[in-house]
């Protein structure tokens, strides 16, 4: 991005808020669609638009790898932008593909032991604890699942119980779960972690974009992310940090000819940066457009976006708890932009496809996906808001779902 771009949407802050009006007509979508699925994938900017088109057009015109070449400066401008963005150093950040793979590249890296423990929480999302159970059977670890505390979030009593009981390999939690929205205690949990000199892996596929994450004050050693949600990155993109100290600890699960150097017939050497969790191919209109996005949402501003995301989610969420038939199920001390609940006598599914034929979009979340949830119920819609989202909107969605609810 040219600093004139980055000026113009310096222009979108008005003061410690941010030109609605403005980064409305810099979303093309918000002119068709009431998006309330963010937390699935959030509309783009047009920034992000025509960036990603552009390297597409300059493949078109000149190839792949030539347009590499010319693209450099925008390439390598990624790892500047979403360092900023986390307070990470650019050596610290590594292009993935979705938050999925960024998080398997540092977790499968971890060297477990038989006997180790690896301790994570009932809102843990199914990827993660599918990699738990298999690291389990294939290397003889322990997975424990720390119970809640009275708000529904981690409790950091009982981890730090069991931080004390000792042969913790790793905490690994997720900031904000996919089917609820409240907000984990990273930041304390990172300090527990830090004393007990425990490695602490973040999964912020739902916090980096709606929320303000800094790796320093969070104190995790290892953070993985996508691009699509929160951030309006383009799909099929995503990042993971590794702290610079970490880094040499952790051998990659895969190596090509980019993470490693093949220095002999018999011989390699990793990278010591955290490329090394990196891949040779990838999607480099998507690694720019990521990049684009980072400095789009630091432009505006991480403290303003949270403010309006988390006052828009409030209200949401006053709205529908007000509504007879309609049970709000989030939970957590501190709540974040994802709104989720059930409307008497109706599928959760069965509500999604009534509001989308309104032009509302919305997701569901699924049991089979959080299976350590003892909370959580089998089917829920989630409508989860962002900040070019207006009052008017979460009006539709409220008086819509009101339609739909029992007669009293």
């Amino acid at each position: 991005m040219t600093a004139v771009e980055t000026g113009e949407i310096m222009t979108m802050a008005a003061g410690d808020g941010i030109d609605i009006e403005k980064v409305r007509l810099d979303t093309p979508g918000c002119a068709s669609v009431t998006h309330l699925n963010n937390a699935g994938a959030a509309l783009p900017p047009t920034p992000v638009l025509d960036a990603v088109t552009e390297h597409l057009l300059l493949e078109a015109r000149t190839g792949g790898y030539e347009a590499n070449d010319l693209a450099r400066e925008l390439t390598e401008g990624f790892y500047d932008a979403v360092a900023g963005l986390v307070g990470a150093h650019r050596d610290e950040i590594a292009y993935v593909e979705n938050a999925t793979r960024a998080w398997d590249m540092a977790f499968y890296a971890v060297p477990f032991a038989a006997g180790d423990r690896i301790l994570t929480t009932t809102s843990e999302y199914a990827s993660n604890a599918i990699a738990f159970h298999q690291v389990a059977k294939t290397r003889g670890v322990s997975v424990e699942v720390l119970p809640d505390d009275g708000d529904g979030q981690l409790s950091l009593d009982a981890l730090a119980a069991e931080l004390a009981r000792g042969r913790v390999r790793l905490v690994a939690i997720n900031h904000v779960p996919t089917h609820n929205g409240l907000v984990n205690p990273a930041a304390e949990v990172g300090r527990l972690c830090r004393e007990a000199g425990v490695l602490f892996l973040l999964d912020a596929c739902q916090s980096v974009g709606q929320l303000t994450v800094d790796v320093g004050e969070i104190g995790c050693d290892m953070l993985s992310a996508t691009g699509r949600k929160f951030l309006r990155g383009p799909r099929g993109t995503g990042f993971l940090y590794v702290r610079r100290d970490l880094l040499r600890e952790l051998e990659p699960p895969f190596l090509d000819l980019h993470s490693a150097v093949w220095t002999a017939p018999d011989r390699y050497e990793i990278r010591d940066d955290a490329r090394r969790f990196e891949t040779w191919e990838r999607y480099v209109a998507g690694q720019i457009g990521l990049g684009v996005a980072a400095e789009y949402a630091a432009a505006l501003g991480m403290r303003a976006i949270e403010e309006r995301v988390t006052g828009l989610a409030a209200r949401l969420r006053e709205e529908l708890a007000a509504t007879p038939g309609v049970t709000v199920l989030d939970r957590g001390a501190r709540r974040c932009g994802i709104v989720t609940f059930t409307v008497e006598g109706r599928e959760s599914a069965g509500t999604k496809g009534v509001l989308r034929e309104r032009g509302i979009n919305v997701s569901v979340t699924n049991h089979a996906h959080q299976r350590l949830d003892p909370n959580a119920v089998p089917a829920a819609v989630r409508a989860s808001v962002h900040y070019y989202n207006t009052d008017e909107e979460l009006g539709l969605l409220v008086s819509a779902v009101r339609e739909l609810t029992p007669r009293r």
